[in-house]
């Protein structure tokens, strides 16, 4: 996919990842997104991803199921 967007000064001193890094978290905080779909389209590995969602204060939506495979990946490393 290939957007243009309009030569603005609001953009103007962005780079394009600092863009597809606005695009992301934007999306992400609206729920269109996971986080990580989210830094794959940031471009970025996803403690990167969700260390820039902290910098702009938007939380993460860690559900029931992202415990259970935290949970499940835990015994996987602790050999429980």
């Amino acid at each position: 996919m290939t957007l243009t967007l309009p030569d603005m000064p609001a953009t103007a001193r962005m780079t394009e990842a600092d863009l597809r890094l606005e695009l992301a978290c934007a999306l992400y905080a609206r729920g269109k997104m996971s986080a990580v779909a989210g830094a794959r389209l940031a471009g970025t590995d996803l403690v990167s991803f969700q260390g820039a969602l902290s910098d702009r204060n938007i939380p993460r939506n860690y559900t029931a199921k992202d415990l259970h495979a935290d949970l499940a990946a835990m015994d996987r490393l602790l050999g429980a």
